[in-house]
């Protein structure tokens, strides 16, 4: 059974923006969500920058006494779930709530709640950990807390994989919908890791830009300058509908997912192979079970992290798949504006993805000032493109070798 799936409604919570309007504006404007590290205290951190979201209130949302108990990226998730569900004009009730998953993607969980319960745990005792502790941290609340608040009984699947777990989650969605499993799904990723352990961590990898002074121009993917990413946080989810469920309740249609890839390197934990092999098969992968010769893309949504082996491995891939036709795609790194989301990374690009179709906009690649000689391809530099779009692939890898590909279309009947 391959039924046809459509994306109906979007949410999003950015470093750009509250609200998916927000954060396209900002976004095709090419203006940066990255700042100084307002968390905690980075002044003796060697990366004082992040992609922090501002003006958040949770309120809007959620009742305060559930957000009470609810980590940021929990709260993100929901928040740009109820989003999605308000653009989807989608009504959750006995008639179909067996049939709505909710499916998403995170990469750490709740590591600020960790490092905070930790240190109680050193200076008062086992007895002051709240009995909130283990339900606020655990990487699946995120898809457990939207399946209880809008009383959803599908399938409840939480994928971890690194900062490929947004993709992947979206991928696994499709998937269901389109074996049957479920005629609706709530899916995307979500991540809030801005906290003293994470940056440390990513940094003693030597990972992190640590352009303190120019924060704004700190993410430069695919430039000759570029020394690390920068960590941020948000959320994006998506209803994917099965078309027929969508057209017989007259749903607007962002565009349609057709392919999905997923793959691993077997190479290293944390760097790809310099000639991006895991990737090919994966995009590879993504477009055969989308019926798309490579010729069909007109758009990527780069992974583009800003990392000198990421973008250098994912330019080959794209060389190696796309052959001559590669000097022909727009290729951006949102990135380059909003950070790296880690798990929530391929939620908030697989919107951004259905957004560049629904548009015909590929949004820019901000900070490519000076392209590295090895990633020599249309990267959309500095300023948002409008352009034909009829299909897009949004790319997302994460350490431990995970791949994970998405193949949006321009819908039609």
């Amino acid at each position: 059974m391959n039924r046809r799936v459509v994306v109906t409604g979007l949410g999003l919570v950015t470093p750009l923006g509250i609200g998916v309007d927000a954060t396209w504006k900002n976004l095709c404007a090419g203006r940066s969500g990255i700042g100084p590290i307002t968390r905690f205290d980075a002044t003796e951190y060697d990366v004082k920058i992040a992609a922090e979201v501002r003006d958040f209130q949770v309120e809007d949302f959620i009742d305060k006494k559930t957000a009470k108990h609810l980590e940021y990226f929990v709260q993100y998730a929901v928040a740009a779930a109820k989003m999605a569900f308000d653009d989807a004009g989608l009504v959750v009730d006995e008639s179909n709530d067996t049939r709505i998953a909710s499916i998403t993607g995170c990469g750490l969980g709740g590591l600020p709640t960790i490092e905070k319960y930790h240190q109680i745990l050193l200076e008062r005792g086992a007895k002051k950990i709240t009995p909130f502790f283990i339900p606020m941290v655990i990487p699946n609340m995120g898809a457990g807390q939207i399946s209880i608040i809008f009383k959803l009984k599908g399938p409840n699947l939480s994928v971890t994989t690194a900062c490929a777990a947004g993709t992947h989650a979206v991928g696994e969605a499709y998937r269901s919908i389109q074996r049957g499993d479920c005629d609706v799904a709530v899916t995307g990723g979500s991540e809030s890791v801005i906290c003293p352990m994470a940056v440390g961590g990513f940094n003693a990898m030597k990972a992190l830009s640590t352009r303190n002074d120019e924060p704004e121009k700190a993410s430069r993917p695919f430039d000759r300058d570029r020394d690390g990413f920068v960590i941020g946080e948000g959320g994006g989810i998506l209803i994917l509908e099965e078309l027929e469920h969508a057209q017989a309740r007259g749903a607007k249609i962002y565009a349609e997912v057709v392919g999905y890839g997923l793959s691993g390197d077997g190479y290293h934990i944390a760097a790809p192979p310099e000639d991006g092999e895991g990737a090919v098969r994966c995009i590879r992968m993504a477009l055969e079970t989308a019926g798309l010769a490579p010729q069909d893309i007109d758009y990527v949504n780069a992974h583009g992290t800003s990392t000198p082996l990421n973008d250098q491995g994912e330019t080959r891939a794209l060389k190696t798949v796309f052959g001559d036709h590669a000097y022909q795609l727009a290729v951006s790194s949102t990135k380059s504006m909003t950070g790296h989301l880690l798990g929530g990374a391929g939620g908030i690009e697989a919107v951004f993805t259905a957004l560049s179709i629904f548009h015909q906009t590929a949004p820019p690649t901000m900070n490519l000032d000076n392209p590295s000689p090895e990633c020599d391809l249309d990267y959309v530099p500095n300023v948002a493109r409008k352009m034909p779009i009829r299909a897009a692939i949004s790319n997302s890898f994460g350490f431990g070798g995970t791949n994970a590909v998405l193949v949006m279309k321009r819908y039609e009947e």
